[in-house]
């Protein structure tokens, strides 16, 4: 508010400065008009992805942009949904252990080389995918492909280093229970999914990681890291002659054969409305979720969700604005003081997926948070306005073209996209499927998954207000007449 005074104090003495010379109606009508083709111009300009197959299965994908950077990377199609009760957490030991040097790269050398090169290179491990991917100067693409190769065929997997990364796994398990938005997200899982594969954290237990043995980790990646579930994707200053010759070079040796003579597809996974309640009234703030089944990746229904999602939007109380900010549910929490934050999500997966909220409240404003949580919900499903529809349409827009942003965001959309639709999904095309939805659709899409719906709730902390479960499946209609 000081800042804002002064900016008002200041602005009287310099307006005249400030305005400039007033522009005319049919010049500002040019420049805007001019912005519009500039947007539709940078959708259709964008680099094509190319894509090529090898003999083996193993996609080579890439988006050439001529930058002096690039960020080059394998994704796998393999995550904890692929893990059994015994080996959970396998994917994500063997994900720690690329740091640790390849058979060919003790870890003294493999870390030196990156230095020298200047490179950065990451991993992350998910419920359905695995990633490997470096991000380096463009005349290095050759030893980055070599890198990566190295490390998807020949982890070092050496008893010293197992030991050393089973410690630093304990000890990350310790903490990510002391972060409760991560653990009552995997509550979440844990009972909308329960039975399933689905349910199972990535990390694993602290049994199942003090269990795992070299031998289990081997058996995981001989059985999963396979060519025909692999894409090898690039993105900045890159040419795709060279990238496939690389990883004709590199890759065309990952095993491509299964036991099965068939690639192996993910078990199935029900949805099942049900609560986990964690109550600890020692904690200072309670952290509740709530989710509905929401569609798979493919799906067309996620566009419409995702502006349902952003209709909704999110709030923090650090955030400026008030009660004068454009989501409906941020001016209530703000006028009856309600929530410190919440937040909307729409996980995804190859054949399901969780539509909800997330919101961190003290323990006596969890059921009025709830409430009108639920009203919003209701009310996308009835009466959702074209207004609100354009204005997420906008959000939804920008944050699509802010994936132009940098050449690692590029990549690990053309990896992720084809693992999970099987090609690369075009901005431009993004750009019409939002263009059609309208609140209409809005309607429609959410009351076929949210309306009368059986949801799933998370819930830790101090919850003794918590509703009972029936009341909260009560809420997910409205008595109309």
């Amino acid at each position: 508010m000081a800042a804002s005074s002064v900016c008002r104090a200041g602005c009287a003495a310099g307006r005249t400065l400030l305005r400039g010379p007033r522009s005319s109606p049919a010049l500002m009508s040019l420049g805007r008009n001019r912005g519009a083709a500039t947007y539709a111009q940078a959708l259709h300009n964008i680099p094509e992805t190319q894509v090529t197959s090898l003999d083996n299965g193993l996609r080579v994908a890439s988006e050439e942009s001529g930058q002096p950077t690039c960020t080059v990377g394998v994704w796998i199609g393999v995550g904890s949904r692929y893990e059994s009760e015994k080996n959970n957490g396998a994917g994500y030991f063997v994900e720690h252990l690329a740091f640790k040097g390849t058979k060919k790269r003790p870890c003294a050398t493999f870390e030196k080389e990156l230095e020298s090169m200047g490179a950065h290179l990451n991993c992350y491990t998910s419920r359905e995918q695995t990633a490997y991917f470096m991000k380096a100067l463009s005349k290095d693409l050759p030893r980055a492909v070599e890198i990566l190769a190295d490390i998807v065929q020949n982890c070092s997997l050496e008893d010293s280093e197992i030991e050393k990364e089973r410690s630093t796994i304990l000890q990350e398990l310790q903490e990510i229970d002391s972060n409760l938005t991560d653990v009552v997200f995997d509550y979440l899982h844990a009972t909308a999914f329960q039975g399933t594969a689905l349910s199972r954290t990535v990390e694993g237990t602290t049994e199942n990681i003090k269990r795992l043995t070299r031998a289990d980790l081997a058996a995981y990646i001989d059985t999963h890291y396979k060519a025909p579930r692999m894409v090898l994707a690039a993105a900045g200053g890159v040419s795709h002659t060279e990238l496939v010759d690389l990883a004709r070079q590199h890759l065309s040796g990952v095993p491509f054969e299964y036991k099965e003579d068939a690639v192996p597809i993910p078990p199935p996974c029900r949805f099942t409305g049900s609560e986990i309640r964690v109550r600890d009234d020692a904690l200072p703030l309670a952290h509740v979720a709530i989710a509905v089944e929401g569609p798979g990746w493919s799906n067309p229904d996620n566009i419409p969700l995702l502006v349902a999602n952003l209709i909704i939007g999110r709030y923090d109380r650090t955030f400026g604005g008030g009660k004068n900010q454009s989501s409906r549910l941020a001016t209530i929490a703000v006028e009856n003081k309600l929530c410190q934050s919440f937040q909307t999500f729409n996980t995804c997966y190859s054949d399901t997926g969780l539509f909800g909220l997330h919101f961190v409240s003290d323990a006596l404003n969890i059921e009025d948070t709830l409430h009108f949580a639920q009203g919003e919900w209701m009310r996308l499903c009835t009466s959702a306005t074209d207004g609100e529809v354009k204005r997420a349409k906008n959000i939804l827009r920008n944050a699509l073209v802010a994936q132009l942003d940098g050449t690692t965001p590029l990549c690990e959309n053309i990896g992720s996209h084809l693992l999970n639709y099987g090609r690369r999904i075009s901005l431009a095309e993004w750009d019409a499927r939002i263009a059609a939805v309208d609140a209409r659709m809005v309607q429609e899409v959410c009351s076929k998954y949210i309306y009368d719906k059986c949801p799933a709730v998370a819930a830790v902390g101090p919850i003794e207000q918590l509703p009972d479960y029936n009341r909260i499946r009560s809420a997910m209609y409205w008595l109309r007449f």
